[in-house]
């Protein structure tokens, strides 16, 4: 894993960079590659790269990597490599190393953006094609790994500014850091720094999951043509769902292993962590293990502990407790807005840097974690309960009941939690509300209304798990290690989808006038056999740290900080302010979008 950076100007144009500042943009990403930094350009476009070396360490691997008319810059690994060089040797293809880049640029210099639908991994790239005068982008589909982009005109010469990170792009000394109100607010409901294409930086794009883009170098405005792969791929439907699960995660695991460096394991004392650590120590390896929770004198430990104890003795694994108090988390969430220049996600950001920093210490480099499950095979159960519902009781407008059934803050408070202005210049979350309708309305017509529950978690796929696999990359590469997700794979995803949803979640009956019900039911029962039962029978935990009970040692930056005020209404901080605890949600997000303006235009910025 790594942090890329490309300029790009047409063909025919001068690209106008000092050096110096180009090694600033790189090397702001030097946390993502610690092994190694290499620069290259021409006359009109500049390719470099920060490694983190974990397939075929030496130097004959480093990127920007050439070869025959191409040049490339990648992030990411691939989990089907040997089969991809097997086919390209076939067709006369011959590598110099045993690195995954090398085989990545033969299959786009020969099958170009063909390419991209034969790749199985995580990944994103730029890839300079001189014979077709053109740069290609391409996310994979989960959105495992970041691109980011801008095109803006500089000197009246159109330019491509591609990136890992956010952060990298702004440091262009012609391209100013401004807020995007609309994903700002965004984010106040979902806490994803991202919607749709959309950052919350105002002319700074993602490329989406699953999406090409192709640069055409011949024009003048550099052209754009793009696709998604992915958007409509279904997976057939296996007539032993429980063993094809079983088999299909294993072989995802055994892929995941594959490393010239230490590989180690996140193990929560969940399901889906004990399923992947199961897994990652048979055969005889030695697996380390590593657990992170809140633990501060006179409080109960964090439940965590005890699971991912009972885990690691059943798996005879080497295990590490990383313990979070309220200061460390203090620390660390600023910290990680300060360097990462974008606002926190979920509070579990901070306990997976901190496990990532000490699995670091102790040698390791690569971390398996168990992102994914959840989304692909019914975990969350108190939201599809409450859609459940909402399709028994015939509910119109799914894509905005989809907003409103997972929102941190409801948009029914926005009109008075934002600054007047603010509301009235985002069209009442006209964006928001778009992008998810429009979504729900293409999951639907992808997966079809014969189980329309299906529908519903299909959402979870494609706004959740996006979210969560970005903290999980930002939280880890800020540590130098790279996070692996075995179970958010391509194979594994067309085969969760595929099976009904009796397969993966169940309403069960009434309790108290409450549903009840059990998800990932496919996993509890492929892996009965090997995860103890407790933990097979472990309700999903929500956050392992009390952030809720932390956050009022900070809450009066909402009143004191002036940018703040350009954004909120000044009722709302003061309320918020006055009572994190019982507003935590609201809380939440707002601290961390009031640290992000600080942190750009603050008055102690820089």
């Amino acid at each position: 894993m790594c942090g890329l950076l490309a300029i790009v100007t047409p063909a025919d144009a001068r690209l106008d960079l000092a050096e110096a500042d180009a090694l600033r943009m790189r090397d702001t990403m030097a946390h993502r590659g610690p092994d190694g930094a290499g620069l290259w350009r021409n006359s009109h476009l500049l390719m470099a790269h920060r490694r983190l070396a974990v397939i075929d360490p030496t130097p004959g691997a480093d990127q920007p990597l050439h070869g025959h008319a191409w040049t490339l810059v990648y992030n990411g690994e691939l989990y089907n490599d040997n089969e991809l060089r097997r086919e390209l040797s076939g067709e006369g293809d011959r590598f110099t190393t045993s690195c995954d880049t090398e085989t990545l640029g033969a299959a786009l210099g020969r099958w170009g953006e063909g390419a991209i639908e034969k790749l199985r991994g995580m990944y994103a790239f730029c890839f300079f094609d001189r014979a077709r005068s053109r740069v290609l982008l391409a996310r994979d589909p989960l959105g495992i790994k970041p691109l980011y982009y801008a095109l803006v005109t500089i000197g009246g010469v159109r330019t491509l500014v591609v990136a890992s990170e956010v952060r990298a792009i702004l440091e262009h000394p012609a391209i100013e850091a401004r807020p995007d109100f609309a994903c700002v607010s965004s984010y106040l409901t979902t806490i994803r720094t991202t919607l749709d294409d959309r950052t919350m930086f105002a002319g700074v794009q993602t490329v989406r999951p699953g999406e090409w883009i192709s640069v055409d170098l011949r024009s003048p405005d550099l052209a754009m043509r793009r696709s998604n792969w992915w958007d409509g791929r279904r997976g057939e439907r296996p007539e032993d769902g429980r063993g094809a699960t079983a088999e299909a995660i294993a072989d995802s695991v055994e892929r995941h292993l594959r490393a010239d460096r230490p590989v180690c394991s996140l193990l929560s004392g969940g399901l889906d962590s004990t399923i992947i650590a199961s897994l990652a120590s048979g055969g005889g390896r030695t697996l380390r293990t590593y657990c992170a929770g809140a633990r501060e004198e006179g409080e109960a430990e964090a439940p965590d502990f005890a699971f991912a104890r009972l885990a690691a003795e059943t798996l005879g694994s080497c295990h590490t407790e990383v313990t979070i108090g309220r200061d460390a988390f203090l620390e660390g969430w600023a910290r990680v807005i300060d360097d990462l220049g974008v606002p926190m996600s979920t509070p579990n950001e901070v306990a997976i840097n901190a496990v990532a920093a000490r699995l670091r210490e102790d040698g390791q480099v690569v971390a398996l974690s168990g992102e994914g499950a959840d989304e692909l095979f019914g975990g969350y159960e108190p939201p599809l309960r409450s859609a459940a519902a909402f399709i028994e009781r015939g509910g119109r407008d799914p894509g905005d009941f989809t907003i409103e059934n997972a929102s941190w803050i409801p948009r029914s408070a926005k009109a008075g939690l934002l600054n007047g202005d603010v509301w009235r210049g985002i069209e009442g979350d006209a964006l928001l509300t778009g992008v998810y309708r429009e979504a729900f309305t293409e999951e639907a017509a992808r997966l079809g209304e014969h189980e329309p529950l299906a529908v519903h978690l299909a959402m979870h796929r494609r706004f959740n798990l996006t979210g969560l696999l970005s903290r999980l990359d930002s939280a880890t590469m800020l540590a130098g290690v790279e996070g692996r997700t075995p179970l958010a794979d391509q194979r594994v995803a067309l085969l969760a989808e595929s099976l009904p949803m009796d397969k993966r979640f169940r309403l069960t009956g009434q309790r108290g006038g409450e549903g009840t019900s059990v998800g990932k039911i496919v996993l509890r029962e492929a892996f009965s056999q090997r995860v103890p039962r407790s933990i097979i029978e472990r309700p999903k935990a929500s956050f392992p740290l009390p952030f809720e009970a932390w956050i009022g040692a900070v809450s009066g930056a909402l009143v004191e900080s002036a940018m703040a005020r350009e954004v909120f209404s000044e009722a709302s901080l003061k309320g918020v302010a006055a009572e994190p605890r019982h507003l935590w949600h609201y809380a939440w997000p707002m601290l961390n979008v009031t640290l992000w303006l600080e942190r750009w235009w603050g008055s102690g910025r820089g």
